[in-house]
């Protein structure tokens, strides 16, 4: 299958404010995918700015994602996703039939420090690992 003919799949992370957990998995998936899968993230009611604790959280893995932005949640986004992931946004959430969904409960990292933002960003690379697996199984 070439790369010209194929599409790559695409996934949305969703959470309330797009500050801490859809940031997280999208610099996660960006990075672990290599390229190979399209990544973008949005919050139903996006914060003013990215949780500084994920921030230094990821920083500590070699990952930056100091210059991200949360980003409202589009109609437009969600319908040209494969997966979307939501984390807490609950009702808040579009859904659109044929997509897969998948719903990670994850604890909320907002206002709590970097020592209790690492074990969520731990869990969220192991899914995140899980998730490429069964995307593009022959790539791993």
């Amino acid at each position: 299958m070439s790369t010209e003919t194929a599409k790559k799949p695409s996934v949305l992370f969703v959470c309330v404010h797009n500050a801490g957990r859809s940031q997280m998995a999208a610099a996660f998936l960006t990075t672990l995918a290599g390229g190979d899968i399209d990544v973008h993230s949005a919050g139903s009611q996006p914060a003013d700015k990215i949780n500084p604790a994920a921030v230094e959280a990821m920083a500590e893995l070699g990952i930056d994602m100091s210059a991200e932005v949360p980003k409202v949640l589009t109609t437009a986004a969600a319908k040209e996703s494969d997966v979307v992931i939501t984390m807490g946004c609950g009702d808040e959430c579009p859904y659109f039939p044929g997509k897969r969904y998948e719903d990670w409960v994850l604890e909320d990292p907002a206002g709590q420090g970097v020592d209790a933002v690492r074990p969520i960003r731990d869990e969220i690379k192991t899914r995140i690992e899980d998730l490429i697996a069964s995307l593009i199984p022959a790539a791993r």
